[in-house]
């Protein structure tokens, strides 16, 4: 038999001192929901489901609605944005953990991590609940910002939080706007999922099982991203 010539992949290792974790499609699959809950939206004000859906992801509510209809007073998009989050921790429907988070989430236990995400605190809550994932002591949910990714605030206080420089840090991400914002942060960011494939994170794996987590004597966080999953 003639021997394979397919060529191993090397995985990339990094190193960090904390961990900062987006939650949608990042550990939690919630595309299910945010697809139901602004298809309906999009429709509602005249607009083409498919085109919206493009700008969704990563950012908070509001900002979305800026983008989508710009020329909107922006109290409106916040009002219409409290109806949108009430809608969605309501609907858990599908809300599912990405393949991997289980045992990716079981391995950051004792070591320094922050949830930053642009859900608020009831809707994380809602879906690391649904999703069945420990919620990390340190997040920085919608509340805790006054600007939506692709702004760097929501990881630059969780950096903060956790008392490490953000260039010690790593951002686990799905998004454009989510990946801009690490970027922006000066930290580097392991893309999640095909949709972060794109937009050329410092490393990429297609979901969780790609990933792997050692503690050094040191102290830091060895990230090992695109091992086999298995």
């Amino acid at each position: 038999m003639p021997a394979s010539t397919t060529t191993p992949v090397t995985p990339v290792v990094l190193t960090a001192r904390a961990l900062l974790l987006d939650m949608d499609g990042t550990i939690v699959n919630s595309d299910a929901v945010v697809e139901r809950c602004w298809r309906d939206w999009a429709v509602s004000h005249g607009l083409d489901p498919q085109e919206a859906l493009k700008v969704v992801h990563g950012r908070q509510g509001y900002a979305t609605m800026a983008v989508l209809l710009p020329d909107r007073p922006m109290e409106v998009n916040h009002a219409e944005n409290a109806e949108m989050l009430a809608r969605e921790t309501a609907d858990v429907d599908g809300v599912v953990p990405v393949p991997g988070a289980p045992a990716f989430m079981a391995s950051l236990a004792g070591l320094p991590h922050a949830l930053v995400t642009s859900a608020d605190a009831a809707l994380a809550t809602a879906r690391m609940t649904a999703a069945a994932l420990p919620m990390p002591e340190v997040r920085v949910t919608a509340e805790s910002v006054g600007a939506s990714k692709p702004d760097p605030e929501g990881f630059l206080k969780g950096a903060a939080a956790l008392g490490v420089a953000p260039e010690d840090c790593i951002v686990f991400e799905d998004s454009a706007a989510g990946i801009a914002a690490g970027r922006a942060a000066g930290m580097r960011v392991i893309g999640i999922g095909p949709r972060a494939a794109a937009h050329t994170p410092t490393a990429h794996a297609e979901d969780l099982r790609g990933v792997r987590l050692t503690a050094t004597p040191d102290g830091s966080i060895e990230v090992a991203v695109g091992i086999a999953a298995g």
